[in-house]
Formats: C-alpha cells, structure tokens, sequence
C-alpha cells in the first residue's frame, strides 16, 4: 500500500525550503512536513552546544509526528548534531553537505572550489572533510558570509547593504581563482543572482538541493518506504516564529505552484515552551 508518513525536513528558519522545493520536484507523490526555527535563527553565529540543543528538540517533534525520513537541510545543524541526530532518529537521515561537495568535484574544472556558509559551518571544517572523504585533491577556499541570512529571512535580495557584504565576503574566493562555489547555507540559492553577479559568469555555483532530492530518493527506495502516490499529498509547513511572516517568504521560496503555504507554528512534545 506503500507508506504514508511524511518526510520531516528542517532548518533554522526558511532556507531548508530550497531543499523542500527540489524534494517535490522530484517525488511529487510524498507529503512534506516542513519545520523552521524561525524564533531562534540565525543559528551560524551560535555556539556549537546551543545549535545542538536546538537542532535536538526539532527532531524530537518531527519524531513524534511519525516522519519517515529526515533531512537536515541545515548547514549550521550538520556540522554541529547531524551525529546525535542519526543516533537518535531511528529513521533514515539526510544532510546537505556530502550532495554539495559530490557536485562542486564534478564541475569544477580547474579544481580550486569556493564554499560560502556560516561561521558555524566554516568554523567546522566539514566541507573540506567531505572534500578529503570524497577521494578529491581539490582545494577549498570557505569564506563566513554571517549577514546573507537575516537579509534573505527578511526577504531582501538586491539591497545595496547586501550587496556591499557580498563584494567584501567574496573577493578572497575571486582572488584565489575559484571556478567553482558551493552555496554552504541553504537560503543562498536565493542570493543566486547577487553571487552570480559578483563572481562573474564564468563561475560555477553549487547548491545541494538538488543533490540532496537524489539523496533522499535512493533511501526511500532502498527502504522501501515510498508512497504510493494515488492521492495528493498533504505537505504542513510549520516554524517557531511568526508564522504570517514565514508563510509570506516561504511562497518566494516554494513558488506559485505551490498553491498554498500553510504556515502555523510548530508546538514542542510535551507543550513545553522553546525558547
């Protein structure tokens, strides 16, 4: 009869959408359910242990919502719990940062790769662990961009403020002669514009969403957990924050064809207060 449950997905506020999106792109038959910390984000500039703590007690929630399947669609989340997550989950769990690092090696042609993200995630090293678990000789340039995403999470792409930050974050990567960037936080495929601006056209931008769907795919199929797809679908997208706010950036994110957004806050096991 095939599986009904949902596939949990979360993130520190709305990037984690971008995966969302690339997720019903692909398996258009499953139903999502779709949390952001919006309350507590940004996380990057957070200690690791409270990034933590935070990242536990969303999955906590998603788990007792019965998912399936989780994706970490948060750098910041990965490199700070995606251990403890797996280790807690009892279900398949999927991140981002493997997905990103497999596309920037076979696009890369010159083998100097780029990677913007949070300080969390550029303080951890793990993309140029990825890098070295992906057989690769590669050199990786990181640079934290630690504005882009309360500017995306506000809904600006273009502001000049924005854009001053991008030039001042991306000149090392311009300068060290990347052809390749991956996009180290899941709200930049958003800033694809700016970046691509900046960098110039002959530059490669990488965003694991894409990648991650694939993911996410091959373990449905291998557990044998996909859903029959003879009816449409529920998909609940939830934060902690101001749900009028997370609905209105979350339509850019998903799109128009995506009829509607229900946008209403996520409540902790137990009727606890996150906070």
């Amino acid at each position: 009869m095939g599986d009904d449950r949902p596939i949990g997905v979360f993130d520190s506020g709305v990037g984690g959408l971008t995966v969302a999106r690339a997720i019903l792109e692909l398996l258009p038959h499953e139903p999502l359910l779709y949390v952001g910390d919006t309350a507590r984000s940004p996380y990057g500039p957070k200690p690791l242990d409270d990034i933590r703590r935070y990242a536990l007690e969303v999955v906590d929630y998603l788990l007792h919502r019965d998912v399936k399947l989780l994706v970490v669609a948060c750098n910041s989340v990965e490199v700070s719990a995606i251990g403890d997550i797996a280790a807690a989950a009892g279900v398949p769990v999927v991140g981002v940062i493997d997905p990103g690092v497999r596309a920037a090696v076979r696009v890369s042609r010159n083998g100097r790769i780029g990677m913007i993200g949070t300080e969390a995630t550029v303080r951890s090293s793990a993309y140029d662990r990825a890098l070295v678990a992906a057989g690769s000789d590669a050199i990786l340039l990181s640079a934290a961009c630690p504005v882009f995403v309360e500017h995306v999470e506000r809904g600006d792409t273009t502001s000049e403020p924005l854009r001053s930050a991008a030039r001042r974050y991306l000149e090392p990567l311009r300068k060290g002669g990347v052809d390749t960037v991956i996009l180290g936080c899941t709200h930049y495929p958003l800033l694809s514009g700016l970046l691509q601006m900046e960098l110039g056209p002959e530059v490669v931008l990488v965003s694991s969403a894409e990648e991650t769907a694939k993911d996410v795919y091959a373990a449905l199929v291998s557990t044998g957990a996909g859903r029959d797809g003879r009816s449409a679908p529920a998909h609940e997208f939830l934060c902690t924050g101001d749900p009028e706010r997370f609905g209105d950036v979350a339509q850019v994110f998903l799109g128009p064809e995506i009829a509607e957004v229900r946008a209403a806050q996520a409540e902790p096991v137990g009727g606890g207060a996150w906070s």
